[in-house]
């Protein structure tokens, strides 16, 4: 995908970020909307379609984890990029971020150039989109990684974007403990900072769509995905 064609939505309150975020990605070629709360946020979402949001937790009338949440409600919407950029780096609200469906998490005060690179970090994951073609089926379960959805019993089950890779991780191996470590760069990368209750939060989310029984904790060491009897 062209960057001049690549959709990013800045929300943040302060206009002084704004300014600074909002050149810095139109120098590279970006196409940049901005919001200034998070009612704001979902209209533009809707009239714009972003492949990517920027999203400030502590903002007036709406704050970033509920425009979260509603903005993973809208069908249209589910596979957009979401990442907190917000000055509050304690653990609860990254936690709070990733249970509202965000993707990552950036702390501000960050240089204009790292946040540019993360930047394209994120979006690398569109090219994967794109050129990932192939299903997986687990008994009951199909995992399409080309809609980037997961079925069970004929059921579709909408993951946040996370919690698919995350999900397709350990399924591409079922039964093998994947060490955290592991996950943790597999799925976030080494460029992103996140707390060490991410994974936990991701894995009691998945638990709660997929089924309790299909994941496996191994204390110390990490998670695995297993079959249920009659399922291998």
């Amino acid at each position: 995908m062209n960057k001049n064609d690549i959709k990013i939505l800045l929300v943040d309150d302060e206009p002084d970020i704004i300014e600074i975020i909002g050149y810095n990605l139109k120098s590279e070629g970006y196409q940049i909307f901005t919001a200034e709360n998070g009612q704001e946020a979902i209209k533009s979402a809707k009239k714009n379609m972003p492949h990517l949001i920027l999203l400030d937790i502590m903002m007036p009338e709406m704050d970033g984890i509920e425009a979260c949440e509603k903005i993973r409600k809208i069908k249209s919407l589910e596979n957009v990029i979401i990442a907190f950029l917000t000055a509050r780096g304690e653990d609860y609200s990254q936690v709070a971020g990733f249970e509202a469906g965000a993707d990552d998490y950036i702390t501000k005060p960050i240089k204009p150039k790292v946040l540019v690179s993360k930047i394209k970090s994120l979006l690398r994951r569109l090219k994967t989109e794109s050129e990932s073609e192939d299903s997986l089926k687990l008994g009951d379960i199909i995992i399409d990684r080309d809609e980037y959805v997961v079925y069970k019993s004929g059921k579709k089950i909408a993951l946040p974007r996370k919690e698919f890779e995350l999900f397709s991780l350990l399924t591409s191996k079922p039964g093998k403990v994947f060490k955290r470590e592991v996950i943790l760069d597999t799925v976030w990368g080494n460029e992103v900072v996140v707390g060490g209750r991410t994974i936990d939060v991701h894995i009691r989310k998945l638990r709660e769509k997929i089924g309790d029984d299909h994941f496996k904790t191994v204390k110390g060491v990490g998670y695995k995905f297993v079959l249920l009897e009659g399922e291998q």
